[in-house]
């Protein structure tokens, strides 16, 4: 089985290739190091050359501080040229969304949540989500999309919550907290890459579902810090009002994953206590 992997480079991705690579998968990695992923043409020319039968659609642009950052990044998030480029032996894409792309609610999210994205990035995320789904309906191409909520674990980029906190433990220094409250459902790497292969594997899941890959349980910054503290044994020191805080950043921040585990046969399989215990001992 070929598989493309767009956003190979990044923490999901780099998970997700070994995982197909061990699964015995033929596996086209594409970085933005090697393609502009936002030039039409040279993304087109590389969907081309990979012929794959799956494709994976983990790339995911940030950056907006200018025009043309926003521009690049909505061009990389929203891929519009994909689904056109595909061969015709391509089987499915899965794209991994984002649970910014839903507004913030006092309740589990489900997948039938009003879409009213938190920023940019979740601007550009659920438009990409849209045209993914009308372009593949319109090629006759299996889609999915998985909207994935705080996914963490090993080889995450050290300025995020996970990361700062471990290298606390080990270092002392303080851990600079938000003065708002701010939960969010915490999902391990390992579990979201095994939605996006069974998305890509399973042949009755219908075209254009929307699933949410996330555990159903919230947890505070608080809370993650005191947990951490166990499974290291270490003390970690924090500093409350110390960090500005995130635009998206709410009190209530989880989903409804019932979806997944009807259609797709997933569930979480890491709590969060065994998850940071593994983020620890991979150093």
């Amino acid at each position: 089985m070929r598989a493309l992997v767009t956003g190979a480079g990044g923490f999901v991705g780099r998970h997700l290739v070994a995982r197909l690579e061990a699964d015995g998968w033929q596996v086209t990695a594409l970085t933005r190091r090697e393609v502009d992923l936002a030039d039409p043409v040279a993304g087109a020319a590389a969907v081309r050359a990979a012929a794959p039968h799956v494709v994976f659609g983990l790339v995911a642009g940030r950056a907006k501080a200018t025009p043309a950052e926003r521009a690049a990044t909505t061009a990389v998030n929203t891929t519009p040229w994909l689904v056109d480029a595909l061969p015709d032996s391509c089987r499915a894409v899965v794209r991994l969304g984002s649970s910014t792309e839903y507004a913030a609610a006092p309740h589990p999210l489900a997948e039938d949540a009003a879409l009213e994205p938190r920023g940019f990035f979740g601007a550009t995320k659920a438009a990409g989500s849209l045209l993914l789904q009308a372009a593949a309906a319109e090629r006759g191409v299996r889609a999915a999309v998985l909207r994935a909520f705080q996914v963490y674990g090993p080889g995450d980029h050290d300025t995020r919550l996970v990361p700062t906190v471990l290298a606390a433990a080990r270092t002392g220094a303080p851990v600079p907290l938000p003065a708002r409250i701010s939960r969010r459902d915490w999902v391990w790497v390992g579990d979201v890459v095994d939605a996006c292969v069974r998305a890509a594997t399973d042949a009755d899941l219908p075209s254009g579902v929307v699933l949410n890959i996330g555990t159903g349980v919230q947890t505070s910054t608080e809370e993650l810090v005191a947990t951490a503290e166990r499974v290291t044994g270490r003390p970690i020191a924090t500093v409350p009002g110390a960090h500005p805080g995130r635009s998206w950043d709410t009190a209530d921040w989880v989903c409804d994953p019932t979806r997944a585990r009807e259609l797709l046969g997933w569930t979480p399989t890491v709590d969060l206590a065994e998850g940071l215990a593994r983020t620890w001992a991979a150093g």
